[in-house]
């Protein structure tokens, strides 16, 4: 199986527990650090692509594909109905964070709070792609206070709770791609788990996040999917069917060119055997033997 040995991983997975667990704080990380509704507010779930890129990306990606591939035990269907569990509390949480996004829209300069929001996903995909360069980097719910902060309007707010059934909506479904993503490789957990190089998606999908920062940030098109097609490209050359079959293929050819205990000929038998062992004592060769001409698996 291919294990993900992501430093930042492996210390959520000692503070967290279990597996499940840990999927459980993967997924709703997004919506506890502000990078969810950082993205609402910049206008990242405007497109349709652009809610299957927040889907797959933030609430899906690569941590994601690890636990459920990596960590988590028992069978397809023992894995999906733990998932299925985890959305429970999922759905109604991106909904309710969804829903109080206009209010937060009215009292803060949306092109100040943009810049931040891009910045708090270039900093996720920084620590996705290297633990070395997360270390020095401040966490993303740090990132989103500063940004509030810079982007408050206290001059004539007023704090009024504002509902779009359209936002609630368009902020549900990201949440659902992501539970569909994970259901989707738990489901397939017996084919990828043995031929998916998780390192190599992890850094592809840090590729992905970096895109999608462009976009919130105006560098790029908005209606144009680069992140997803960079994420699509990833899952395409992380997917290996011939890791599963490469060490028993190796081992058997080894074994076959080889022979650990070779059984001497008959002919060979029988000359040792009609030989005295006193002639060969004491008497040199008449061919001169060179220890280094000799062939190595001799």
């Amino acid at each position: 199986m291919s294990v993900s040995q992501h430093p930042i991983a492996l210390r959520l997975e000692r503070r967290v527990g279990g597996a499940t667990k840990l999927l459980a704080t993967v997924m709703m990380l997004p919506l506890i650090d502000g990078i969810f509704p950082a993205l609402i507010l910049a206008g990242a779930l405007t497109y349709p692509f652009g809610i299957l890129e927040t889907g797959l990306l933030i609430f899906g990606g690569s941590a994601t594909v690890a636990v459920v591939l990596a960590e988590m035990d028992g069978s397809p269907r023992e894995r999906l109905r733990a998932i299925a569990l985890l959305a429970l509390v999922l759905l109604p949480a991106a909904a309710a964070e969804a829903a109080l996004a206009p209010t937060i829209q009215s009292l803060i300069d949306m092109a100040v709070f943009e810049r931040f929001a891009g910045l708090v996903i270039l900093t996720v995909a920084a620590k996705t792609a290297s633990a070395r360069i997360g270390e020095y980097l401040p966490r993303p719910a740090v990132i989103i206070g500063l940004g509030l902060i810079a982007s408050l309007q206290p001059a004539g707010a007023s704090v009024a709770f504002v509902t779009d059934p359209g936002l609630v909506v368009r902020g549900v479904a990201p949440a659902g791609v992501g539970v569909g993503f994970a259901m989707l490789i738990a489901a397939l957990g017996p084919v990828l788990q043995e031929s998916v190089d998780l390192d190599l998606f992890r850094f592809g999908s840090a590729v992905a996040l970096g895109m999608l920062a462009l976009s919130v940030l105006g560098l790029m098109p908005t209606e144009a999917p680069v992140a997803l097609g960079v994420l699509c490209v990833t899952a395409l050359f992380s997917f290996d069917p011939g890791r599963a079959s490469s060490p028993e293929t190796d081992a058997d050819d080894e074994s076959d060119a080889v022979d650990p205990d070779p059984e001497p000929s008959a002919d060979a038998a029988d000359d040792e055997a009609d030989t005295p062992a006193t002639e060969d004592e004491g008497r040199p060769s008449p061919f001169p033997v060179e220890e280094e001409s000799r062939a190595p698996w001799l």
